[in-house]
């Protein structure tokens, strides 16, 4: 599933709208439409626009200096609630998240220093109770600058609470990894965030503003999946590749026919298929190229004409959760498993997954039992 559509590439950096972020329009034409009619729709809707030229750039500030630290990053996607910057790997140094994070928010003060000074050169002093009385006032170039100034001081205020997935919970848990490391910073400050985020929903309710309810709800997720995220890196930093491929995989020869696959496809529960020449490795067949084959070729093919010959190798004795984040970065889901050159066999995304459920079944049965034993 795609994360968006691309309406522009910065600095090698895809940009991309989700599919929801037309949102974000229709909130602008209706709050300044309503009280000030066609005109004041087509204004808010622009002022939307500016604001999320901002957001990419405040995602940008994040991203460039995420590359400078050697983090690839894949794209920036635009959702009506802000921008994610998706990196393909975290940061492996504590100062190194610090940076990151904060450069977001510094690019919003940034432009708000710029506005700042244009304001004042264009109106004159301002005060907080002028400021105020000047963004209720009619679509206008002072209103739209006015308006975008407030609007980036907000942004760096907000993205600073100390609520993570937030940049502030960010910045929590690099000062915290400092301290006491990796895991319990991350326990920590994802409970920080979930506390957070219930207070800013609750105020939200009673203030009758369901937006930021919303965001809060986004937050309490967020730092649940990456507690979630933290906790299967403890578990799959345990465990060997060598413990989670299979060792029972059907293999195909180079003679072997895409009609053949499918017999395989539909008489086990095999998704890839090692291509093997003797017990040289050449390359991996999967579901998704033998549906594309019979979509697209008017005759039965050889496997050697839709498989995939550019795939990942990783050493038996490798921890699973670094197969997982090297599948990540190079957006993979399938890899060869070797030891010392030799071919043993795959593993998947999908193994991978299901050998964290497996351990995290057995945990719970050994809790159960230990906890029965105590009684």
């Amino acid at each position: 599933m795609t994360s968006g559509t691309r309406i522009a590439t910065i600095a090698g950096i895809e940009i991309k709208l989700h599919v929801t972020f037309g949102l974000v329009f229709v909130i602008g034409a209706v709050q300044w439409g309503i009280p000030h009619g066609a005109a004041g729709a087509a204004f808010g809707a622009a002022l939307m626009g500016a604001l999320f030229v901002c957001v990419v750039l405040h995602e940008l500030g994040h991203s460039l200096v995420a590359r400078a630290f050697g983090l690839p990053v894949r794209e920036i996607v635009l959702l009506p609630i802000g921008g994610v910057a998706r990196m393909e790997k975290n940061p492996e140094k504590p100062v190194h998240e610090l940076l990151i994070s904060v450069a977001g928010p510094l690019v919003n003060v940034a432009i708000a220093g710029v506005l700042l000074g244009v304001a004042g050169a264009a109106l004159g002093p301002l005060d907080a109770a002028g400021l105020a009385a000047r963004l209720k006032g009619a679509p206008s170039a002072e209103t739209a600058l006015l308006w975008l100034l407030s609007v980036n001081v907000m942004l760096f205020v907000f993205n600073m609470i100390p609520a993570f997935p937030m940049d502030g919970g960010r910045v929590l848990r690099a000062l915290l990894w400092m301290a006491m490391g990796f895991g319990p910073a991350t326990r920590v400050a994802t409970a920080v965030g979930q506390i957070v985020a219930v207070g800013l929903g609750l105020w939200g309710l009673v203030a009758g503003n369901f937006f930021l309810a919303l965001i809060a709800v986004f937050v309490f997720l967020g730092a649940g999946q990456e507690r979630a995220d933290e906790q299967s890196r403890v578990v799959l930093g345990t465990l060997r590749v060598g413990d989670a491929y299979n060792k029972h995989a059907i293999a195909l020869a180079p003679g072997d026919t895409v009609g053949g696959v499918v017999d395989y496809i539909l008489t086990s529960y095999q998704p890839d298929f090692a291509v093997l020449q003797g017990s040289t490795f050449l390359g991996v067949v999967t579901r998704e190229d033998v549906l594309k084959s019979l979509a697209t070729e008017m005759h039965d093919a050889y496997v050697t004409r839709v498989m995939k010959r550019d795939v990942p190798h990783v050493e038996a004795d490798t921890p699973l959760d670094a197969v997982r984040r090297l599948l990540a970065e190079k957006g993979e889901r399938v890899a060869a498993v070797t030891r010392g050159g030799a071919y043993l066999g795959l593993v998947s995304l999908e193994d991978i997954a299901e050998a964290l459920l497996v351990v995290a079944f057995r945990a719970a049965q050994d809790a159960r039992r230990n906890a029965a034993a105590a009684g």
